[in-house]
């Protein structure tokens, strides 16, 4: 059990333009489960450099960053891992006593998921999108060795561009392209989108490949994944992501490894 609140209780927060219960829920959860004198809040923010220099000045001990501050914080830290300079782009601040470090998280668990499932630096890989996230987890696979495939976007601006920083293929759209490894980071397949019932990938797509990624969280269980199960196709699902790098953040803050077992109670309660 947490401790009562008192006057050394460490604070982390979130900032996020449409701040959400997941993070808040994640840590609190985990602070009573292993009685931690933590308390994590969210809060939104119309002046992210005062936001960032109220991190500073008051002991904020952590900070997660969501859109739209993600690139906008590097300027306001005192030093950038390199897994936030891949990208351009930062998900976690850690405060030790004022000076500021910033990481991306997203982009770690990706590698840890690419690790622990196996997938073949050799093989050839589909990126569907090119927003923020598309960023993190195609740097990640090009850091983790992945020196081919294609980015498909239906932006072609963006789309080519991410291609080009990573070396690899854009495509408009997946068509016939085919490859052992896909992944989804577009909206497609998440719950409440005006295409929460589609696949990111069709079945064919999906019976040539080995692996399906999926980094929707809400629901995990999306009909590409659904699909990917039922063609024994193995999967990797965003309730794996997001609960991964929120412990990455969790231990940055605290010092403290959550066990495989802590982090899937707190991922579960976190998108109840």
């Amino acid at each position: 059990m947490r401790p009562a609140l008192n006057k050394d209780t460490k604070v982390c927060i979130s900032l996020a333009a449409r701040p959400s219960n997941i993070g808040t829920r994640f840590h609190n959860y985990l602070y009573d489960e292993l009685g931690l004198d933590f308390l994590y809040k969210a809060f939104t923010t119309n002046d992210i450099v005062a936001a960032i220099g109220g991190v500073r000045a008051l002991g904020i001990r952590g900070c997660s960053v969501s859109m739209p501050f993600k690139s906008d914080v590097m300027a306001l830290v005192d030093d950038i891992e390199d897994s936030a300079r891949a990208i351009e782009s930062v998900n976690t601040i850690v405060n030790d006593n004022g000076h500021l470090t910033a990481s991306n998280t997203d982009y770690l668990a990706v590698q840890q998921l690419i690790a622990q499932h196996g997938l073949d630096g050799d093989d050839a890989v589909i990126i569907r999108g090119s927003g923020g996230m598309a960023n993190a987890v195609a740097a990640a696979f090009a850091g983790a060795g992945f020196t081919g495939g294609h980015i498909v976007a239906r932006n072609g601006q963006t789309g080519r561009a991410l291609a080009d920083r990573i070396g690899w293929d854009y495509a408009a759209e997946v068509g016939s392209l085919r490859a052992p490894i896909l992944v989804n980071v577009t909206p497609i397949g998440m719950a409440g989108g005006p295409e929460e019932t589609a696949q990111s990938f069709d079945d064919d797509a999906i019976a040539a490949a080995y692996a399906v990624f999926d980094v929707v969280a809400m629901p995990s269980e999306t009909p590409v994944i659904t699909a990917a199960r039922a063609a024994g196709v193995q999967v990797i699902t965003g309730a794996e992501v997001i609960a991964l790098q929120a412990a990455e953040q969790f231990e940055r803050y605290t010092g403290v490894r959550p066990t495989a077992e802590q982090i899937a109670a707190a991922s579960a309660i976190s998108r109840a």
